[in-house]
């Protein structure tokens, strides 16, 4: 098994693909970030916490909305399917994908409240999360199954975007009816059992997400046996090891890619396995071969992670044009 190591100088140039024609469908747990932003000056006299006094709120497309946002940016054509409440948060969302060009394709549960992530930040620090959320109903849940089948044939790339709040309890089937069709199935998983992902194209999991299901290692030759067992027992083309300051790590039947991180300055690390999901989604869409993926996803995500929240890059930012 061949094993290289890539960098940004040893790599050639990547050209601009054509990513207008590339179309991609992003399921999963959709979210509203809220972001409240204000000055701290003082301490409460209640309790030995910051007061913040509240200057400016902002409100972005949070989860597998976030990831469909990423594409969308990138100048793919993006449909999400999802569910959300029948209450204001959910139509804060369906005006947000609209602002961002993204086919809305959510269903409206009236049983649940919209999945809501509000952050405090105080002096361009983050101060408070506060969650609020719901898992969906059965009932909706299979209406949603029904309606990912029926659009299948419109996409070429499909992200399952996996928060673990209850809206990819159908991921087994989703998988298997992506594949059987010839589409690109991508994953973004969470949780303790990686079996119902068994079949995709790419599992892309974090450190901390592969040390719960492999356990840990103490070398570079050891990740790699236990990478490769993973991917071979769930039958993927590709696992695709998010690796933070270590950059990334692909492994395949044939070979294991390494990338060290684009390095610059981080500022805020929310969303950037999002958008390099969302990146290597598109690169692979628009033809490019898994290796330029890689490396056009890691360049995004060192790009992202110097943006306050969860954030976007643009094509003009990967590419200069």
């Amino acid at each position: 098994m061949i094993s290289r190591f890539l960098t940004a100088d040893s790599y050639p140039p990547i050209a601009a693909p054509d990513l207008g024609a590339v179309r991609i469908l992003v399921v999963g747990d959709v979210m509203l970030d809220r972001y409240w932003f204000g000055d701290v000056s003082r301490i409460s006299p209640e309790a030995p916490v910051p007061i913040v006094r509240i200057e400016r709120r902002e409100e972005r497309l949070g989860g597998a909305a976030n990831v469909a946002r990423n594409a969308a940016a990138l100048g793919a054509h993006c449909g999400l399917l999802g569910v959300v409440g029948a209450d204001e948060a959910g139509a804060q969302v369906a005006q947000l994908l609209q602002e961002s060009g993204i086919h809305s394709y959510l269903q409206r549960d009236e049983a649940i409240s919209t999945i809501i992530k509000l952050r405090v930040i105080g002096r361009q620090q983050q101060l408070l999360r506060i969650d609020f959320e719901d898992a969906p109903t059965d009932t909706v849940l299979r209406d949603k199954l029904t309606q990912f089948n029926a659009l299948l044939p419109d996409y070429d790339v499909i992200i399952l975007s996996d928060y673990n709040k209850g809206s990819l309890v159908n991921v087994a089937p989703m998988i298997a009816a992506g594949r059987a069709a010839g589409k690109i199935v991508m994953v973004d998983p969470k949780g303790d059992d990686f079996s119902p992902y068994a079949g995709a194209t790419v599992l892309t999991p974090n450190k901390s997400e592969l040390k719960r299901i492999v356990g840990s290692w103490h070398s570079e030759e050891q990740l790699t046996s236990k990478a490769q067992g993973l991917r071979e027992a769930l039958g993927l083309d590709a696992l695709l090891l998010t690796r933070s300051e270590e950059g990334m790590s692909l492994y395949t039947a044939s070979e294991v890619l390494h990338m060290h991180a684009d390095a610059r300055e981080v500022y805020d690390v929310s969303g950037a396995g999002d958008t390099v999901i969302a990146t290597m989604a598109a690169m692979l869409g628009a033809g490019m071969p898994m290796a330029d993926a890689i490396m056009t996803a890691n360049r995004a995500g060192g790009i992202v992670v110097g943006k306050l929240g969860t954030a976007t890059v643009t094509r003009a930012e990967l590419f200069g044009k």
